[in-house]
Order: structure tokens, then sequence, then C-alpha cells
């Protein structure tokens, strides 16, 4: 229980710095001040995109290992992305309506996100409800199969492919580095917290 709540201290304590440096991040020549939210939002949905990655590659290894220790790791993954995935839809509304001085809701990535945020949800209530890892980490691959091929297929209306690379900013690049390490971080240590609390199999 004390590891538990270490991670989860963790978890908070790298979150609010990623806000605070976020907050301080350099304006941008067209967005202004709006930029911030840009780089904490950018940031924030890699974080669970490469979650939901981490959990598919568990979940395949531990399928065709059948060893118990990777299901734990993929489901643990799977419910740190949704966090991640869930929260960033606010934070994408906020951006919307700070940069777009309006809410664009049939943006097809914003469709998109919505969706599977619905999809991600009922997966994780079956997986508790089942309690049988390896078909966790079964629809933890589906899953992460589906957005990709739906990220994918979906057309970018009013949402560049990558604002952050293309900027030609360094200062601009490296405070989005530096955000996207300490969110994975924030992740890293969630998962942990999502393993030990729920899935622990030594």
């Amino acid at each position: 229980m004390r590891r538990n709540l270490y991670y989860l201290i963790l978890f908070i304590f790298i979150t609010m710095i990623s806000i605070g440096l976020s907050s301080i991040g350099p304006d941008e020549r067209i967005l202004g001040s709006h930029a911030k939210l840009v780089y904490l939002h950018g940031a924030w949905v890699w974080t669970a995109l490469l979650g939901f990655l981490s959990s598919a590659a568990f979940g395949l290894i531990g399928l065709l290992t059948q060893r118990a220790s990777h299901h734990a790791w993929s489901i643990a993954l799977s419910r740190a992305s949704l966090f991640f995935w869930v929260t960033y839809l606010p934070l994408s509304l906020w951006t919307m309506q700070a940069n777009w001085n309006g809410l664009f809701l049939e943006e097809p990535r914003w469709r998109v996100s919505v969706h599977f945020a619905i999809i991600a949800l009922l997966i994780q209530v079956g997986i508790t409800l089942m309690n049988k890892p390896p078909w966790g980490s079964f629809l933890n691959l589906t899953f992460f199969l589906s957005l990709g091929w739906a990220l994918i297929q979906s057309e970018q209306v009013m949402h560049p492919g990558s604002p952050i690379t293309s900027s030609g900013s360094i200062r601009i690049q490296s405070i989005f580095a530096l955000l996207l390490l300490l969110c994975l971080m924030a992740g890293w240590f969630l998962t942990n917290w999502f393993r030990v609390l729920n899935i622990d199999p030594r």
C-alpha cells in the first residue's frame, strides 16, 4: 500500500511540473500565448498514444509467451493511457476555444477521439468483469490497431498533422520534447500505480 501511494504522489507531482512548464512556454508568432495549450495538449495525447502502443506490444508478447506479467503490464498501461486519453478531451476543447475562437465538434480527429474514448472505457469495464488477463491483452491489442487505423483514415480539418515539428523553432521543439518526457514519466508512475493496485502477479 505504501508503494502504491508513492507512485500516485509521484504521478501528481510530475503532472503539476508539466502543467507549470507549459504555462511558461514560449509564445508563438500566430497563436501567441495560446500556444502554451497546444504544447500540453500535444504532449498529453502523445503520452496516451504511446501508452496504448506499449499496452498492445505487451499484450502481443503476453499472448505469444503466455506470461502473466506481460498481461498485467498490458492492462495497467491501457488504464493509464485511458486516463490521459479521456482527460485530453476537455483539454482539446479548451485548446479549440482558445485558438479557433469556437468549438468545431465535427472535426474528424475530435470525433475519432470521443468515439474511441467510449470504446476504451467499455473495454476496460469488460476486462475488469471478465478478470481474464489474456483476454485483456487481446482487447488492448485490437483496440490500438483499430485506433491507429481510424486516425490514419481521418481527415485533418483545422488540425495540422505535426505543428510542433514543422514549427522550425528549436525553442518550441525543445519545450515540447521536455513536456513529452515529463508526461511520459507521469504515465509511467500512473501505470505502476494501476499495476500494484489491481494486477501484480508476483
